[in-house]
């Protein structure tokens, strides 16, 4: 099985970009109705994943919603959290992430994001070639 017929491509994959703002960064969380997101730099490759608890955490180390609000993703984001896997990931491989992530974020030979591999995404496909 090939990982490009399971892959969500980037212009239909929720993302931040690490510039933007934390409060931005909830509302798009929130709207997208996300526990994680992958986050970009600006030209585009894949430095990482926030998650709600992220959040929460930068939440209880900050004073005040001023503070907060002006704090960027870059400021909270762990980049060791929801590795990325290259577009030539094997099978396995991706089917051992999935146990770990809700979601495997794909990027390219230069490291740039090119979208993401669901668990779900990859749970439905295995039931359906079955």
């Amino acid at each position: 099985m090939n990982i490009i017929s399971l892959l969500i491509p980037k212009d239909n994959a929720a993302y931040l970009y690490e510039t933007c703002t934390v409060r931005k960064g909830l509302e798009d969380m929130k709207i997208h109705g996300y526990t994680a997101i992958p986050v970009l730099s600006k030209d585009g490759r894949y430095v990482g994943t926030v998650s709600e608890g992220d959040f929460l955490w930068n939440l209880m180390e900050k004073d005040s919603r001023e503070e907060q609000g002006e704090m960027l993703i870059a400021d909270i984001i762990r980049p060791d959290f929801n590795p990325s896997a290259n577009i030539y990931i094997t099978m396995e491989e991706l089917l051992q992430r999935a146990v770990q992530q809700s979601f495997i974020p794909v990027t390219d030979d230069r490291g740039y994001f090119i979208g993401i591999v669901t668990r779900q995404k990859i749970i439905l496909t295995l039931m359906n070639t079955k």
